[in-house]
């Protein structure tokens, strides 16, 4: 294969693993693509839940097509036994003499292996193809591994002069129907939602993605200290339908006995965050504990002190915004709560990504500036 379609078929694999954001953690949303004489023979995408593999997706759909192909996998082969076995085995088994990846996997149970193992075989092994693409692919399972934390998307909607709310707290809706559409869409390519305490009292949301026929649904998450959400709002009441977690302080008396009961009953997960100095949950380690419960991307939708602290702690990766011909005011309620900022170079800053225009509003996409 020359470089060109080598380029070609990896960037047809990580089209297909981006499918599965959402839907696969903890594991990485891979996808796998097959061919056999310029001719794609199987293809696949992480199943939910993350398994079977890509590759043993791939593979099964290419039968004894797979031998004498190059499989183009999106990240390195596992090489340990898990759940099933081995996919490096497994191409091995299967009669595949080159397999081209953009990079090895940093799980330490991998780590090279994968590759090493196909190597011993007399596989042909050739990797950094579309790095940088496979990267930002697979950066919430990246992000989860070296630093123990998911990708964290922020997610604000607001009037043209920044504000969320009028001076009285209506908010339905700044923004119109088909950007509220892809807000929907953009938690389905999330494996978890994620607000602060005072917007689940507040709006009293469900969280879940509507009108998109989504079989799946991704984690409802409230950060709360005292798990302070409504007890009979609509998070309490689709608990044991949809999951939700609710993220507290670990301190004793933060959740009463009886408090952590009634939860545990209607089907939520209850899961212990360092507090900081300042009496709320620690920023960094709200995101480690989510790390630690497994899950790769976070889509955060406020309020804004919980946002604000995450800013702070520099641990929001993108930005989504959605900006709406509509303005409110000084007395409206502002996106963000105290950054405290003194200087200007203390300021979060971030790097256009996109800009679009959903119906009669604005979406722009920010990164980290890295």
């Amino acid at each position: 294969m020359t470089p060109k379609a080598d380029a070609r078929w990896m960037a047809l694999a990580l089209s297909l693993g981006v499918r599965g954001q959402g839907r696969v953690w903890p594991n990485p949303a891979v996808g796998c693509v097959l061919v056999r004489a310029d001719r794609v023979v199987g293809r696949g995408v992480t199943a939910p839940g993350g398994r079977p593999h890509a590759e043993t997706i791939a593979l099964a759909q290419a039968g004894t097509a797979a031998r004498g192909a190059t499989a183009y996998v999106t990240l390195e082969p596992c090489a340990h036994h898990g759940q099933t076995p081995p996919c490096a085995e497994a191409l091995i088994a299967a009669g595949v003499v080159r397999v081209v990846t953009p990079m090895t996997d940093p799980d330490s149970r991998v780590a090279g292996q994968g590759h090493e193992m196909l190597q011993e075989a007399g596989v042909t092994v050739h990797t950094g193809v579309l790095a940088e693409a496979a990267e930002e692919t697979h950066r919430g399972f990246l992000l989860r591994q070296r630093q123990g934390r998911p990708l964290l998307t922020l997610k604000l909607a607001t009037s043209f002069d920044g504000r969320i709310a009028t001076a009285t707290g209506e908010s339905q809706w700044i923004t119109g129907p088909a950007a509220r559409r892809r807000v929907h869409g953009l938690r389905m390519a999330h494996d978890a939602v994620l607000v602060g305490g005072g917007t689940a009292r507040a709006d009293d949301p469900m969280l879940t993605v509507r009108g998109l026929g989504a079989a799946h649904q991704p984690v409802r998450v409230v950060a709360s200290r005292h798990a302070g959400v409504l007890p009979d709002g609509n998070l309490a009441q689709s608990a044991g339908e949809v999951p939700l977690w609710l993220v507290h302080g670990d301190k004793p008396g933060d959740v009463p006995d009886e408090t952590a009961r009634r939860w545990g009953d209607l089907g939520a997960r209850l899961i212990p965050c360092p507090v900081g100095p300042g009496g709320q949950l620690d920023a960094t380690g709200l995101l480690g504990a989510l790390g630690a419960a497994g899950l790769t991307r976070v889509f955060c939708e406020g309020g804004g002190a919980l946002a604000a602290s995450l800013l702070q702690a520099d641990l929001v990766d993108e930005v989504v915004g959605f900006t709406a011909g509509v303005m409110l005011g000084a007395e409206g309620r502002p996106a963000l709560g105290a950054l405290g900022l003194a200087r200007l170079d203390e300021a979060p800053r971030f790097e256009a990504a996109g800009v679009e225009q959903i119906g009669p509003d604005i979406m722009h996409r920010w990164r980290r500036i890295r």
